[in-house]
């Protein structure tokens, strides 16, 4: 398959394999880190939930500075370098962690590098982007990472398999793919756009006169005439994220790691050697179903797009909160692939739609902030119902907050053109 078949530029093919190569690694760890933290270090749910959770959560502040530094300079390629040097660096460290603080410092980090790279690179993205497929560029950078998150587990199993019970060795190993990273990093042209001066960037300040894009998805109902240059005289604004923002933040509370889903197949009796298999056959459905969500938001629009996928979210949460047999449970962890294409690329090509130029890499770094705080209430306060509950408890609350969230979806947004947008 090639850029032009998939009408892709080199710069994001570029972009997806940093993406790829950065996954396989991580993924490598992610889905033995329960076995490890519970049957090597001795640790339980609840520092599993604290380790997911500050780590996803360590990011937030980083995510805004770095994205209003990516703005004023005009250089997200330095940032996104630096902050996949640091991930790079420091995760294979988790080789020779002894007790579960220390797994919880090399994750901190780890995530600390994801901060200073996440909204640089997601406005490079929307740079490269062809006019009108925002979302299939979304969609496409996604499959890339869940390609890597596909490889990563199958490279995890096949180690395990001839060397068991061999995971420090094992995480040692993913230094290969950090290096290869940094090389496509370094071949990334930086996008064309000018430095910009210091924006008033708060979601909640009084909007100024926007661009005609960022009109027409603030106030849909409203007729503005085009301004006649390309960037508007008056300072641009990011109030037209102040909503899609909080319903964002509101199902991120429902969205706990991913690490609890794993914990609950091997609970019922999925044997430890299946469990990087099933999560890379996960990845398998993201890839899919992210391609397909991001061409199905460019044609039918994104808040459609997304209900869909936080209505699965709430539906596969559910089943694992009243379903036991094993063999059940194993398929409705892979179909909750389908939940994942059909809301992270899309949301991002959502937050492209709304944000002026200027403040794209702002923009993102306030939407990567609220899905990190999310992740760390959710994960925590999950944790500490499994654990003074039940599992089954969680679950549901998961799934219900992913229902509401839904709900004012369509409440807060029920002009379909409020969704869907053209460069």
């Amino acid at each position: 398959m090639t850029g032009s078949r998939l009408r892709l530029s080199r710069p994001v093919w570029l972009i997806g394999w940093v993406s790829f190569f950065t996954d396989t690694a991580s993924e490598m760890v992610y889905p033995l880190l329960p076995l490890f933290l519970t049957r090597v270090l001795g640790a339980g749910a609840m520092s599993l939930g604290v380790i997911e959770g500050l780590a996803e959560a360590a990011n937030s502040a980083l995510k805004i500075i770095s994205g209003r530094i990516a703005d004023r300079t005009g250089r997200p390629k330095r940032l996104m370098l630096f902050g996949y040097g640091i991930s790079s660096s420091v995760r294979p460290l988790i080789a020779v962690a002894s007790s579960w603080w220390f797994v919880l410092a090399i994750r901190f980090t780890d995530r600390l590098g994801k901060g200073i790279r996440g909204a640089p690179r997601d406005a490079m993205l929307a740079d490269f982007a062809p006019e009108g497929q925002r979302g299939r560029v979304y969609g496409f950078h996604r499959a890339m990472d869940h390609s890597g998150a596909v490889l990563g587990p199958l490279l995890a199993s096949l180690f395990l398999y001839f060397y068991p019970g061999e995971y420090r060795t094992l995480f040692a190993l993913t230094i290969i793919p950090g290096v290869i990273v940094i090389a496509f990093i370094l071949a990334i042209p930086e996008p064309v756009r000018g430095a910009v001066p210091a924006p008033s960037a708060s979601p909640s300040a009084p909007p100024a006169k926007p661009s005609a894009p960022s009109a027409k998805l603030s106030a849909p109902s409203a007729k503005q005439p085009a301004p006649s240059a390309k960037l508007p005289a008056a300072p641009a604004s990011l109030s037209p994220l102040a909503s899609p923002l909080g319903v964002i933040f509101l199902f991120a509370l429902g969205n706990a790691s991913d690490a609890f889903l794993l914990l609950r197949l091997s609970d019922v009796g999925i044997e430890d050697f299946w469990i990087p298999l099933l999560w890379s056959a996960l990845h398998v459905v993201k890839v899919g179903s992210s391609l397909l969500g991001g061409e199905v938001s460019d044609r039918f629009g994104r808040r459609n797009t997304i209900a869909f996928g936080w209505l699965f979210y709430a539906a596969v949460y559910a089943a694992f909160a009243f379903v036991d047999a094993g063999g059940w449970l194993v398929t409705i962890f892979l179909a909750y692939g389908v939940y994942f294409g059909f809301t992270e690329g899309v949301e991002k090509a959502w937050i492209a739609d709304l944000a002026p130029l200027p403040l794209r890499g702002t923009a993102f770094g306030y939407y990567n902030a609220v899905i990190g705080v999310g992740a760390l209430l959710s994960s925590v306060v999950f944790g500490l119902i499994w654990t003074r509950v039940s599992p089954d408890a969680a679950f549901l609350a998961g799934a219900a907050l992913a229902v509401v969230a839904t709900l004012l979806l369509y409440f807060l947004f029920p002009d379909e053109a409020n969704s869907r947008h053209k460069r």
